[in-house]
């Protein structure tokens, strides 16, 4: 192979790498500039990485948001033409890697990552590294492959037809030097095409956005009760959904539904919501400890966790989720409420009494979980108090409450009737009156759930209901979409909450 030979594919190689680079570039440009809403907050405010704090300042300013969108818009399109055409290449170089730096410190890729606007995000090494890298090669490197600045350079000699000795030659340079505007032409054609079909492209890493409400249309500040040493957010954010325990009558799929739409990201972006709309605790079911760990580990979030713990009735063991709850850095302990109405039901309260003192020996507030009021009041007589109760709270004045009648005691924890008028995972308070009147007359702090009996109660109306009959937090399962307006729920029915009696006591 000839040495002319080996320079031009050498010419070829460069422009092809160059274009690609700048086609990716410009097409992030546009798809922003067409998709009108798009804004950088959103970006901006989930950033995790060393720098985040930055980052999440210049969510807060409207003017600073300004012409981040802007200098991302334009900038990208800019870059992007200047790299395909072959205009100010190494300026256009140096830009573009300044830009992929800024998004690679606001989610660098330390092995743990989860949010979506980064793909190949393993450890140390992402897409934005590698474009960075081929970039500085341009830079250093003196071939530039073809472009409009080879034109140029053209046009200024005042003999061009006679360059190197040989008539024509020129002239093919200059064709060649010019390929890239029929390239560019040809793509953007397909890309309008594709656009007239489909719209943005969605796919498009940077033009993703978190598919989660955003915190700009809260009401005001959630309020906060104090449990223990801990002030907690009177709205709690339930676990059950991420956990995959959705309650859903006879509709069989939806639990695996849930799981599907809660994927280990969708989980992450939910918290992130939840804590930016004020919701600063979390009450999860003792196998959701890991995820929450690896959330407060990766994003540093201070969120108090509540863990439910139950014991091993199969190895006696009756303190090994409480360890383990410990080591995965729970905040606080709670005996679940399933396990409570069994061994209340079966007459074992000594096994509710050592992990009581054993929770307590650790230096851990003790909560307590309940569905049926009695197994609570059985609990009382033997002097097993805890910190606070967790209890099932709503009314029955909806469509697939059975009939009072055929209710009773421990139904929850009895399996689902296959009679349409007895429980089938439709109801967790039989005997509502009796828990208000329970709830009323108690002297710790009562966390109250299932205030929407497994959504078959509208949140205003569940809410209001729990909070006027003694509930001093709210424990309610949330998918992400939903966060924004139950905050805004809880504010204002705490702002202008009438017809409680009982007082706070948390």
């Amino acid at each position: 192979m000839f040495p002319t030979e080996k320079i031009i594919r050498g010419k070829w190689s460069i422009t092809l790498l160059r274009c690609a680079i700048g086609w990716h570039f410009f097409l992030e440009g546009i798809s922003k500039f067409v998709s009108v809403q798009w804004t950088a907050k959103g970006y901006l405010e989930n950033a995790i990485g060393p720098f985040a704090d930055i980052y999440h300042k210049m969510a807060t300013s409207e003017i600073s948001l300004i012409i981040i969108d802007n200098l991302n818009i334009y900038g990208l399109i800019l870059i992007g033409l200047a790299l395909f055409l072959g205009i100010a290449i190494r300026f256009a170089c140096i830009s573009a890697i300044i830009l992929l730096i800024l998004y690679y410190l606001a989610y660098p890729a330390f092995g743990d990552y989860y949010y979506p606007n980064t793909e190949g995000n393993l450890y140390l090494v992402n897409r934005n590294i590698i474009e960075a890298l081929a970039l500085l090669l341009l830079i250093c490197i003196r071939e530039k492959g073809y472009g409009l600045y080879g034109l140029l350079e053209i046009f200024k000699k005042k003999d061009y037809e006679s360059m190197e000795g040989k008539t024509g030659i020129t002239r093919r340079e200059a064709l060649k030097h010019s390929v890239t505007i029929p390239m560019m032409s040809l793509l953007g054609y397909g890309a309008f095409k594709k656009y007239q079909r489909s719209g943005v492209d969605v796919l498009s890493g940077a033009t993703r956005k978190l598919n989660v409400a955003t915190v700009d249309k809260l009401m005001g500040q959630l309020p906060k009760g104090k449990l223990g040493k801990f002030e907690i957010s009177r709205l709690v954010l339930g676990g059950n959904m991420i956990g995959g325990w959705v309650h859903s009558r006879d509709l069989r799929y939806v639990s695996e539904l849930s799981l599907a739409y809660n994927t280990e990201q969708k989980i992450f972006e939910t918290l992130l919501l939840a804590e930016q709309a004020g919701i600063n605790t979390i009450n999860i079911g003792f196998p959701s400890n890991p995820i929450l760990h690896k959330y407060k580990k990766i994003t540093g979030s201070k969120i108090i966790v509540i863990s439910q713990v139950a014991p091993d009735m199969e190895k006696n063991d009756y303190f090994c989720q409480i360890k383990e709850a410990i080591d995965y850095g729970a905040d606080i302990i709670q005996i679940q409420g399933n396990w409570v109405d069994k061994l209340t039901r079966d007459n074992k309260f000594e096994i509710i009494e050592k992990m009581m003192e054993e929770i307590k020996r650790q230096g851990y507030m003790v909560g307590m979980g309940s569905h049926a009021l009695k197994g609570l009041l059985l609990c009382e007589e033997k002097g097993l108090t805890p910190d606070y109760y967790m209890k099932t709270m709503h009314h029955d004045r909806y469509w697939s409450a059975h009939p009072k009648e055929y209710r009773e005691e421990f139904e929850v924890i009895g399996g689902n009737s296959e009679e349409h008028n007895k429980y089938h995972d439709n109801m967790f308070c039989a005997f509502p009156e009796r828990d208000v009147e329970f709830v009323n007359r108690s002297k710790i702090p009562v966390m109250a759930f299932k205030v929407l009996a497994g959504g078959a109660i509208d949140p205003r109306d569940g809410f209001e209901w729990a909070l006027q009959n003694g509930a001093d937090f709210l424990c309610v399962g949330m998918f992400d979409f939903q966060i924004v307006r139950n905050v805004n729920t809880m504010i204002d029915i705490t702002n202008n909450l009438k017809g409680r009696k009982r007082e706070w006591f948390a």
